[in-house]
């Protein structure tokens, strides 16, 4: 149920995993409130009241997000890049040709678009992550993709990872670097000063792509 407090929507989710209140913001979902399965539900308003400013910068980067999303017309970003959308009656998956993808209409497209995204996701990344993986002497134990809402990719201790194929609507340099990102994993585990050396010595630039994520990610939609 969506409540109100200081003049913002928000919605709250129980949750038994959580250990304190979290306020998450995305264009998808609006302001959620996470609380505790025990927590009092006035705690929720306590949050909204508390991160107000911070709430209020977020969804004007959502309204600048969407109105980026929309100016898209009948095209979707592939790696810098953009491709024309063309729908066809008739037609169940999404083809390319050059610079234009042949689409369903109505409202199978985004389902199908996403499918195809899914499958060069896999194109695109395992060459990146076999080369990347070579001059670090690693090796990892598999490659999936994924559709995780609020990750880019993964490294298990056991040498598995995962990429989103949402990265493919982002600048390849974008792409890259959540590989060099997620294989320097394969060597360290963490994100310490170690970890961040040898991303930097294979992704100079980690730091400016790594920026454009966190201001862009949520454009990264079909």
């Amino acid at each position: 149920m969506t409540q109100l407090a200081d003049g913002i929507y928000y919605t709250v989710r129980r949750s038994d995993r959580a250990r304190r209140v979290r306020i998450t913001v995305d264009a998808s979902r609006g302001v959620e409130v996470v609380l505790p399965r025990r927590a009092a539900e006035r705690d929720a308003a306590a949050a909204v009241r508390e991160l107000r400013p911070w709430i209020e910068r977020r969804l004007r980067d959502i309204g600048v997000q969407r109105a980026a999303i929309a100016a898209r017309g009948d095209s979707v970003p592939y790696l810098g890049g953009e491709l024309t959308l063309v729908p066809e009656t008739g037609r169940t998956r999404v083809v390319q040709r050059g610079q234009t993808l042949l689409t369903p209409d109505g409202e199978a497209r985004t389902a199908a678009l996403e499918r195809w995204y899914r499958r060069m996701a896999k194109l695109e990344l395992e060459p990146r992550v076999e080369r990347a993986a070579a001059q670090l002497g690693s090796s990892y134990t598999r490659l999936s993709i994924r559709g995780q809402k609020t990750r880019w990719g993964s490294c298990t201790a056991a040498g598995a990872l995962s990429f989103n194929w949402r990265l493919l609507l982002a600048p390849e340099a974008v792409l890259d670097y959540v590989v060099w990102h997620e294989v320097c994993h394969l060597r360290a585990m963490n994100h310490s000063p170690e970890f961040w050396s040898l991303v930097a010595a294979h992704c100079p630039d980690y730091r400016e792509h790594a920026a454009w994520l966190r201001r862009h990610g949520g454009t990264l939609v079909l």
